[in-house]
């Protein structure tokens, strides 16, 4: 079986997508990825969204049930000293060169398992050192298009968070969403189910007012 191409939309803010990232690599490294950087907040603000941590109770224990799925994924990860924080030094860093596995890889290490953030001078330069980048390099006019278009190309598609994987035209959201894309790209029958189907397709009884 020819594995499809998987579109993953991510950014380096969220802890969710660094524990799929994680999981993805070491448990399925023959699926074929063209990771997709995009800035969270504009999903959120074209959806009209909140992200679950400016939601004061949903906050904290977004923080611990990640550190929870960490162990029981025996993934490691390390909190930064501050979240939520800006991600688009490392959103445009990332692709200033080209947003390869590899580099996805040492960016979401920088944050979540050195618990580092763009503000952390030293360390960033550092880690621009490490890459062999300058900072003018980051704020290359083709780098912010590139992220606007990444942006613009995941509303169209129907992203509204992340993690997203886009495959076939099927979304696959959040880092619950693991063991449902595995099953996917395994050719489930579940997914060409009627009750799939009928999923999608379910009408809304009420709806809340704003």
């Amino acid at each position: 079986m020819n594995e499809p191409l998987i579109d993953w939309y991510f950014d380096f803010i969220s802890p969710y997508a660094y524990l799929q990232w994680y999981r993805l690599r070491r448990e399925a490294p023959q699926l074929k990825f063209q990771p997709k950087p995009v800035l969270f907040a504009g999903l959120l603000s074209h959806w009209d969204n909140k992200g679950p941590v400016e939601i004061p109770p949903k906050r904290s224990w977004t923080y611990a049930y990640c550190l929870w799925l960490a162990r029981r994924y025996d993934i490691p990860m390390q909190l930064p000293a501050a979240h939520p924080f800006n991600p688009l030094p490392l959103l445009r860093l990332s692709l200033a060169l080209g947003a390869t596995e590899d580099v996805v890889d040492r960016l979401f290490g920088y944050v979540w398992r050195e618990g580092r953030l763009p503000s952390d001078e030293g360390a960033w330069q550092d880690l621009l050192d490490e890459l062999l980048v300058e900072a003018a390099d980051i704020n290359a006019d083709t780098v912010k298009d590139t992220l606007h278009r990444n942006c613009a190309e995941a509303i169209e598609a129907g992203v509204f968070g992340v993690p997203t994987a886009v495959v076939d035209g099927e979304l696959f959201w959040g880092v619950d969403a693991t063991d449902m894309l595995l099953g996917y790209v395994a050719e489930d029958p579940f997914f060409r189910s009627e009750a799939y189907a009928l999923a999608h397709t379910l009408p809304a009884a009420v709806h809340r007012k704003k």
